[in-house]
């Protein structure tokens, strides 16, 4: 811990996040984010896992990194410390778009536009994933509300997670994930992988079936953080797929995680993980539990895939 974290209390490292505060721009976020996940699926080649559509915190917000446009490249990127979205392309040419309270529709034509006038148009699929009830972006007038001082928290909240799933993820020398944003569901994931193949996965609503069976080709146990919905707190989570024998049972800290027959994974609600004494340890603790639940049930090989 350097002189300028002990400075910080946790509270301030992990602030509050309570889901009543902020639905409506949690709602209209998670589409904003989902059109600019778009432009990068578009622009970037499939690469396994649907890894290449992912979105990744930075030290001001969230980025696409850099894409292919013929051989130009252009990069996205979500600033809540200035309150904007920047358009940068590799010749030095930029378009900026406030921030603020602004319709999903609004907010597509605009990043449209802006592509469009630095020489990178891109078409993308319009309708939103993983969403019931979805209304193609270009005809969204309902979501709207955006509460800047809420994004940025829920920014700081996904920095400081990939802080500590990065550590996590160092620990591991098998295949494992980028620590990396799922704008389908808004969610920061990292996933490690025992190496075999796993069975061919069930549909799942919102999702076509060949993303699905390619995202768990193999066998995993995934961990991640979801900021919740209207009447769910957000919460850490980890899961297994597929779940062997025992894993719901298994024995994991801390003492406020447990398994959710619901939602078929382990949660560590987040409150209670910035509530305690050291935010840190105790999401380590969970990480390492559930996933050591997940090796174990299913007989990883342990000794081959992990780093003392």
């Amino acid at each position: 811990m350097t002189e300028l974290d002990a400075m910080n209390p946790p509270a301030e490292i992990w602030p509050a996040l309570p889901q009543a505060a902020w639905s409506d721009t949690c709602a209209t976020l998670q589409l904003w984010m989902q059109i600019v996940g778009k432009v990068r699926l578009t622009l970037e080649p499939a690469i396994n896992h649907a890894w290449n559509v992912t979105l990744y915190p930075t030290v001001r917000g969230f980025t696409t990194l850099p894409m292919p446009h013929g051989t130009r490249m252009v990069q996205v990127d979500f600033d809540f410390l200035d309150q904007v979205l920047r358009v940068d392309t590799s010749d030095g040419r930029r378009g900026t778009i406030a921030l603020g309270s602004m319709t999903v529709a609004e907010f597509y034509r605009r990043l449209m536009a802006a592509l469009e006038s630095l020489g990178t148009p891109v078409r993308i699929w319009t309708t939103p994933c993983e969403i019931a009830e979805p209304i193609p972006f270009e005809k969204d007038e309902t979501h709207q509300a955006y509460d800047g001082e809420y994004a940025q928290r829920f920014w700081r909240v996904l920095l400081q997670s990939s802080r500590v799933f990065t550590t996590f993820r160092a620990r591991f020398r098998g295949k494992v994930s980028p620590v990396h944003l799922f704008w389908g569901a808004l969610d920061l994931a990292c996933t490690r992988f025992s190496g075999r193949t796993a069975p061919e996965h069930p549909s799942m609503p919102g999702l076509p079936d060949r993303v699905t069976r390619d995202a768990y080709s193999h066998e995993v146990s995934s961990c991640g953080f979801w900021p919740g919905a209207p009447g769910i707190e957000p919460f850490f989570y980890s899961y297994a797929y597929p779940e062997p024998p025992g894993y719901a049972e298994y024995s994991i800290a801390p003492a406020q995680a447990f398994f959710d027959k619901n939602f078929g994974e382990f949660i560590f609600p987040y409150a209670a993980m910035r509530q305690s004494a050291d935010p840190d340890a105790a999401l380590i603790e969970f990480l390492q539990s559930t996933y050591e639940a997940a090796a174990n049930c299913a007989h990883w090989d342990r000794k081959a895939l992990e780093i003392a």
